[in-house]
């Protein structure tokens, strides 16, 4: 059975930073393209970072140069580092892989003074 947890979410300062982790298991994780994606209240969910198997990362236009996306397959774990927050980066985030339908629960990020 497939699992990915997600934590590391929390309230932040705008300009703050978080780092997220989501730690996977069931599945041969060193083999899998691994995504952030997140959804804020009344919008549809959005992809935020990728990386691949091979460590080759994508990003978002809203967010490259403020996100770093990374993985440890000792660890089954995948991480979003979040810098230079904005409250438009509010959303419940989630890691995951669309194409086998892979997601966790995600975890609530919150950018506000």
């Amino acid at each position: 059975q497939v699992q990915l947890v997600e934590s590391g979410g929390g309230l932040v300062q705008p300009g703050g930073s978080l780092t997220l982790s989501c730690a996977a298991s069931g599945i041969i994780f060193s083999a899998y393209v691994m995504g952030w994606y997140r959804q804020a209240p009344g919008k549809q969910r959005e992809w935020v970072a990728t990386i691949q198997d091979n460590g080759i990362t994508n990003y978002a236009g809203s967010v490259k140069g403020r996100f770093t996306i990374s993985r440890d397959n000792a660890k089954n774990t995948v991480y979003l580092q979040m810098n230079s927050l904005k409250p438009e980066d509010t959303a419940v985030y989630y890691c995951g892989n669309p194409g086998y339908n892979y997601w966790g629960q995600g975890t609530q990020v919150t950018v506000s003074s």
